[in-house]
């Protein structure tokens, strides 16, 4: 590492932030001096009470604060955050009623539209009388199978204002992989799309939902909205209705937003699917927003009037994070499609057309720029341009490097981290704050993150478990269908009690900053975009040739890629045909993203005495790392099968 910070601020770049002056008001709350970034972070997780709802008045959020901030901080889980409380979503982010932008959209090089705060509130209004109409109830869920489009946001804002709650997937998901999560949670209502656009493409999604809507027993309506260039009469021969009609007896009027409970139900999120279905994640609508607000404002430094970018699509929880921009006034600048569209350059291209301020990507973005030796620095202005974000994977040194060297070098470049788990961010950027190569800038307001060993022991400058060992209002109010809280208490809790383990690899250094090596666990990460390996066994397990198989992500070129070994049927061998029916079975069912970029044969699968798969002794084997507890195993003379493959070698 450089004894050099790549970017540092000015004293009139951190005057003008709002954690500045929320470190002033913070100072006039506790009687407190802060000499800096840390000391406003100690304080914040010193004093929980004092540090959220000075949070809640400083972020501007609308609601009944009430008078209680948190009841029985001690438990973890089970404490409740601002019991007397009461606001709606939906009303924050519609506090904006005038002409001015409020999205502005690109599907690829296609589709260019823009939408006016006032425009926004009557489409809300529109959609949630349709919802109204439809049965709509609170807590009913509604459900998404969309593109990154206007209409998702519109579908969504007219869902919570009503108090049902929302979840969505992107229509490049595969039908299983869809009814593995809504299939659960039983939505009321199914906004769907005719098809969406990819590389210059047009992939038709109507027979995926015409099999959707027979599956789901308990819709009542299914609403297709246009966005392919022509509609074929087909696309509305299944039960349902076009965007257009669904909405054309209604005409906007003004909205009566009921305020609910800070804890009621807003977004229902979706877990990787390691050992089994999706888990089902429950949000609140309170702990959602006043984390979002905190991040955003305090650490992202978005102001009234800037134009927020991420590259994400509805399935995952960076869109949530996305939409929630509106209620600290930025525009929010939607795309759809591929990032490398239009001669590799489109997303810079959309940047300058949109005046973009925050430009939200992956690091296996940033690295794929660098690969292609683009140069925006030279091709693009980016004026505006004060923000890059970067999530999904750790961004490696040299994707810091090429950031200020081939884009821009007075910018915040905040590498994040988080997950759908908190539907926020654990670890993330600071405009006061000098960025050092390969390091996440610091540990969110509020957020008590910790680094443990394996004997709950914290520690500094080594790699342990990312930990928080004190509540905060976006953790989860539980998974659905999930009474007892024991799938919820197994999946954070088990291993430190009291303590919520998130399953990274990380380390914090000598800057207060973090380091992320990866997940500590079975999860796969091609790409920044984390899969989970039952996702893939249940479609290699409908090839008949395919008696058992186990998938390993495998570091390579900063990134992770996806191995797939697989035992075959007796007598038979893995071919190109085979090879090639595997991956399409794959992608038509799940992801392109689930693809593996590796199959190879082996002739047993290295399994416990219970017959659990040992995807973390073949990975570690694969890595050449020590194998532990060999003893558990049915038959450790497996694992001899997967050392020193060449094939993984180019």
């Amino acid at each position: 590492m450089s004894d050099l910070p790549l970017w540092q601020p000015t004293p009139e770049q951190v005057a003008a932030t709002a954690v500045s002056g929320f470190m002033t008001a913070a100072a006039r709350h506790s009687g407190r001096q802060f000499g800096g970034y840390q000391d406003l972070w100690e304080w914040s997780i010193d004093d929980l009470p004092g540090f959220w709802s000075l949070a809640w008045d400083y972020c501007g959020m609308i609601g009944d604060r009430g008078d209680e901030i948190v009841v029985h901080p001690e438990r973890m889980p089970g404490a409740r955050w601002f019991p007397k409380g009461r606001l709606n979503y939906a009303e924050n982010l519609l506090r904006n009623r005038d002409e001015s932008d409020a999205i502005l959209f690109w599907g690829e090089d296609r589709i260019e539209r823009c939408v006016s705060h006032a425009e926004l509130y009557r489409m809300v209004s529109r959609c949630r009388q349709a919802l109204i109409h439809a049965g709509v109830v609170k807590g009913d869920r509604v459900a998404g199978y969309l593109p990154n489009v206007p209409e998702t946001v519109i579908a969504m804002l007219a869902a919570s204002s009503l108090g049902a709650v929302w979840s969505s997937a992107s229509p490049d998901f595969g039908i299983e992989g869809v009814l593995d999560r809504f299939g659960q949670i039983q939505p009321k209502i199914l906004f769907c799309t005719d098809g969406y656009y990819y590389n210059g493409k047009s992939l038709d999604c109507m027979d995926k939902n015409r099999e959707l809507a027979a599956r789901l027993a308990d819709l009542s309506q299914v609403v297709v909205v246009p966005y392919l260039d022509s509609v074929a009469e087909n696309h509305l021969s299944i039960p349902g209705v076009s965007w257009q009609d669904f909405l054309a007896p209604f005409e906007p009027q003004e909205i009566e937003f009921e305020r609910f409970p800070f804890d009621h139900p807003l977004f229902i999120m979706f877990s990787s699917g390691t050992t089994g279905v999706p888990k089902c994640i429950v949000h609140s609508a309170g702990g959602t927003l006043l984390q979002h607000l905190k991040e955003h404002q305090l650490h992202a430094d978005v102001r009234p009037g800037d134009r927020l970018f991420y590259f994400t699509t509805c399935g995952w929880m960076m869109w949530n994070w996305l939409v929630s921009g509106l209620a600290s006034g930025a525009t929010l600048l939607l795309y759809d499609g591929s990032p490398f569209a239009g001669r590799q350059r489109i997303l810079f291209d959309f940047a300058d057309s949109a005046g973009m301020t925050h430009f939200g990507t992956s690091a296996k973005f940033i690295e794929a720029c660098g690969k292609f030796a683009l140069d925006p620095a030279t091709s693009h202005r980016l004026d505006r341009l004060r923000v890059i974000l970067s999530t999904g994977s750790p961004l490696a040194p040299e994707g810091f490097r090429y950031v200020y060297e081939h884009v821009k070098k007075e910018v915040l470049l905040a590498s994040i981290s988080g997950g759908t788990d908190i539907i926020s961010c654990f670890a993330l950027g600071s405009p006061i704050l000098p960025v050092w190569s390969g390091e996440i800038q610091c540990r969110g307001l509020g957020m008590a993150v910790d680094v443990f060993d394996d004997d709950a022991n914290p520690i500094r400058g080594d790699k342990g478990e990312l930990v928080c060992t004190r509540p905060f209002p976006s953790m989860p109010l539980g998974f659905w269908n999930d009474p007892d809280e024991s799938r919820y208490r197994k999946a954070y809790f088990e291993r430190f009690p009291r303590v919520w383990c998130h399953g990274d690899f990380v380390e914090l250094t000598a800057h207060d900053g973090m380091i992320i090596y990866g997940r500590s666990d079975a999860t796969l990460n091609p790409g920044g975009v984390r899969i989970g390996t039952a996702e893939i066994y249940r479609q290699v397990e409908k090839v008949d040739e395919v008696l058992e198989s186990v998938v390993i992500g495998q570091q390579w070129q900063n990134d992770v890629r996806l191995v797939l070994f697989v035992k075959l049927r007796e007598g038979l061998t893995l071919d190109r045909p085979l090879v090639d029916r595997i991956k399409q079975r794959i992608r038509s069912h799940a992801t392109p993203r689930h693809v593996p970029a590796r199959i190879l044969q082996v002739a047993d699968i290295p399994r416990t005495k219970s017959g659990k798969i040992v995807e973390l002794a073949v990975r570690d084997l694969v890595h050449g790392r020590k194998i532990r507890n060999l003893e558990s195993l049915a038959n450790p003379e497996a694992l001899a099968l997967f050392r020193d493959r060449p094939e993984l070698l180019t």
